[in-house]
């Protein structure tokens, strides 16, 4: 009877909220709600849920696995009213995400019938789950020719939709799964009509090119005779080639991806029985939610509290600081790096100054003609600097060389819109933002990237001379470039936004010039008015470095079926280089400068290294929720990221004794004199059982940092270890870089095995 009354009392309130409600605009809310509140008279929680909270109201997810509640498009005033019943944790709304758009598995490490690569089947009993666009699954990236049985274990499914069957998939491609309801239930995103190939398939089929491109990079079969229009010929293959995959469809064409529905993937994921999860997907606002009202962050929780590991990508908002995305310390952040491989094109100055940029063009050169160079942006107008559509005048560029600045549209747009005014061709000149970074691009025109310093040559050379000229030659495929690895100038760079304490991201791997697979939908430039086709495509972004983390810990788990995620992700960033093929510490694209753990974060991924670490940190779901306590989260909060009740330690925990393969010191910016911070580390030791570890410590400067013991023992019968650092500064010597940090490390050497932690020291304004 006291359920009954509460009902009718709750839909009463229910009716006059809804009159008196000013703002009646239906947006799609996540709403948590408390999984054992359920009522014993309802047999599942959708049935609660349809009942109690949604009518009128259209449910969209029910989430059961990773995550409990459910999403559904409300008013604003219904969902704050909602949020009041005693059984909703938390609502949040629903957020549209980015995308964060092979010569790249040697430069891991990795050797042809060496290792991981060997004749063995490493990584055909691990199946890696990719949220992307969705995929091509005839491409032959994904033939599953000497493949053995789907493991038993998988419980997933090949969702048929437009163009896509079951027959789609195969022992390879094991499952494909498709979610826009969330998309649907947003009016500016609009319905997926899914029959038109230049407008989007309701499927699992990939009608943009970046989930087909991320799959195939993670664990494409061996492809031989690939390349990109001619550029980077030879053998593509994935990172695992015998990995099995599972598509999971959660962005959509032109308009991203919607909390609501990644979330939803999470749940079909973990419970089909992946082991690794890509996810190049981000925050497209620039902002940093804490965990309990990040989607991704739940997701990943759920999932690695059940042995999933996260792989994620870092975004690609760099070099700017604290322009990393993905944070939560459970996941593993991904930045990007060059490889020794690179498309390089001349910009030839009538002066006779060459100036070096990249292009993936392959049409007809221009074959060392000179012609007539102009710069639109002399007018002073911004759109016409930038290219932007119907901003050229047809009587200044026809016929010329126009220069473009980057920017506000895409890159490869921008060489249209010369093209449509009648342009030649074009030179796109980086803005100072970004640097001397360059991506190669395909494009549809003669064009050429330049850094910011070659771009301001070209443009004082227009200035200098009443009839500037030039011409641009394209030069192919190049190998053996030095230095390589360089941190990428748009790779998310640190500090942690959210949590300092935590280092990220977390390590980096190849993410510039990527050649993978490419759907047949669209061509490679991405435009619907590109109507080339290619079997394969190169791009760039923290996109691409992610699936090479993700086909890494998919060979790691298979190779160690007992390592927890975290582990994995320890035993990558222990044995990371943090040294070019030069052998010089990695420089920084966009300045060419020294870079720090905030741009690599533990080094670059060296996966034949990460095979056998030596030793790894390991961290509990525990571990985890008392670093949520002591980042003074409540208990409620934290539930919503659990899904189980918590109870914080009476004493607040340090969040920085999280047993992670990183140090953050901070020290209170108003403090002056010396002063002392110390965190404990456990290390497991996964190497013979009969070891002595010895440290090697590269302080910080203006910084002393000690270590209790001198070394550490194991036996048969001791597998873990516990040690304790002790970082002092004196705040008046303290020598800290540009971005207002200091950088040192402490490594762990039996003679055989290097176990390296990075240590950051910085200051902070006291909360």
């Amino acid at each position: 009877m006291a359920t009954l009354l509460f009902f009718f009392l709750f839909f009463s309130n229910f009716t006059l909220l809804l009159a008196l409600s000013s703002d009646q605009t239906l947006k799609t809310f996540i709403f948590r709600v408390d999984f054992e509140s359920k009522p014993t008279i309802f047999p599942t929680h959708y049935h609660w849920y349809t009942s109690e909270f949604a009518d009128p109201i259209h449910i969209l997810h029910v989430y059961d696995t990773v995550f409990h509640g459910f999403s559904a498009s409300v008013t604003p005033d219904h969902a704050s009213y909602l949020s009041k019943h005693p059984s909703v944790l938390y609502v949040f709304e629903d957020r549209r995400r980015q995308l964060h758009t092979t010569r790249s598995p040697q430069f891991l490490g990795l050797r042809n019938q060496h290792g991981l690569w060997s004749e063995s089947d490493y990584g055909s009993d691990v199946i890696i789950g990719v949220f992307d666009t969705g995929i091509w699954p005839e491409h032959r990236s994904f033939s599953d020719v000497n493949l053995g049985p789907v493991p038993a274990r998988w419980k997933g499914i090949c969702q048929a939709g437009v163009k896509f069957s079951p027959r789609n998939c195969n022992k390879k491609l094991i499952g494909a799964r498709f979610f826009m309801k969330g998309h649907e239930a947003v009016a500016s995103a609009g319905p997926i009509s899914g029959i038109n190939e230049t407008i989007e398939f309701k499927s699992p089929r990939d009608a943009d090119g970046h989930g087909t491109h991320t799959a195939s990079t993670a664990a494409g079969r061996h492809s031989f005779g690939a390349s990109m229009s001619g550029y980077a010929p030879g053998i593509a293959k994935g990172v695992a080639p015998k990995a099995r995959l599972a598509a999971y469809k959660v962005c959509w064409k032109n308009s991203g991806c919607f909390d609501s529905d990644i979330l939803a993937a999470f749940d079909a994921a973990v419970n089909d029985g992946v082991d690794v999860i890509s996810i190049s997907i981000g925050g497209g606002d620039g902002i940093s939610s804490p965990y309990y009202l990040d989607p991704i962050a739940i997701g990943s929780y759920g999932a690695v509290s059940r042995g999933v590991v996260v792989s994620s990508s870092a975004g690609n908002d760099g070099p700017n600081l604290m322009s990393v995305t993905n944070l939560a310390p459970w996941v593993v952040t991904v930045g990007a790096g060059t490889i020794d491989r690179n498309f390089p094109a001349n910009v030839i100055l009538g002066n006779g100054r060459r100036l070096s940029g990249v292009s993936l063009y392959s049409g007809v050169p221009l074959n060392g003609k000179m012609f007539p160079l102009v710069y639109p942006g002399k007018s002073g107008v911004l759109s016409t600097s930038l290219c932007m559509e119907n901003s050229l005048d047809p009587n200044m560029v026809r016929g010329k060389i126009v220069i473009c600045d980057r920017g506000s549209s895409p890159r490869v747009a921008k060489g249209l819109v010369v093209k449509k005014a009648g342009g030649l061709a074009m030179i796109l000149a980086n803005g100072i933002s970004n640097g001397e970074g360059l991506v190669g691009d395909a494009h549809l025109l003669p064009a050429c990237a330049v850094g910011s310093d070659e771009g301001d040559a070209v443009k004082a050379y227009i200035s200098s001379t009443p009839n500037p000229t030039a011409t641009i030659d394209f030069k192919g495929t190049v190998i053996g470039i030095k230095p390589a690895p360089v941190v990428a100038s748009f790779s998310g760079r640190g500090p942690n936004g959210l949590n300092p304490e935590i280092l990220k991201p977390d390590l980096i791997a190849p993410g510039v010039n990527i050649l993978a697979g490419w759907t047949n939908a669209v061509g490679p430039s991405g435009l619907d008015s590109d109507t080339r086709r290619t079997e394969f495509n190169i791009l760039s972004g923290t996109s691409m470095a992610c699936p090479h983390v993700s086909g890494a810990a998919a060979l790691l788990k298979s190779a160690h079926p007992d390592w927890s995620p975290a582990a994995i992700r320890s035993a990558m960033m222990t044995t990371a280089n943090t040294f070019n093929n030069l052998n010089r510490p990695m420089t920084d694209e966009a300045t060419g400068k020294a870079s720090t753990p905030y741009d690599f974060g533990a080094g670059h991924l060296n996966l034949d290294r990460a095979m056998d670490p030596g030793l790894v940190y390991d961290i509990t779901n525990n571990d985890y929720v008392n670093f949520l306590c002591g980042i003074g989260y409540s208990a409620q909060a934290i539930q919503v990221i659990t899904r189980s009740p918590v109870t914080c330690p009476a004493k607040r925990p340090l969040p920085g004794n999280l047993n992670y393969p990183s140090i953050a010191a901070l020290f209170p910016s108003s403090f002056v004199g010396t002063s002392s911070k110390a965190f404990i580390r456990t290390v497991t030791n996964v190497g013979q059982p009969n070891a002595v570890y010895r440290p090697r410590i590269e302080a910080p400067k203006g910084t002393s940092v000690a270590v209790k013991p001198a070394r550490l023992v194991f036996n048969q019968g001791v597998k873990k270890q516990s040690y304790i650092v002790t970082i002092t500064a004196d705040t008046r010597n303290l020598v800290l870089d540009d971005s207002g940090a200091a950088f040192g490390s402490i490594s762990w050497s039996d003679g055989t095995h290097v176990v390296r932690s990075p240590i950051m020291v910085t200051q902070i304004e006291p909360l």
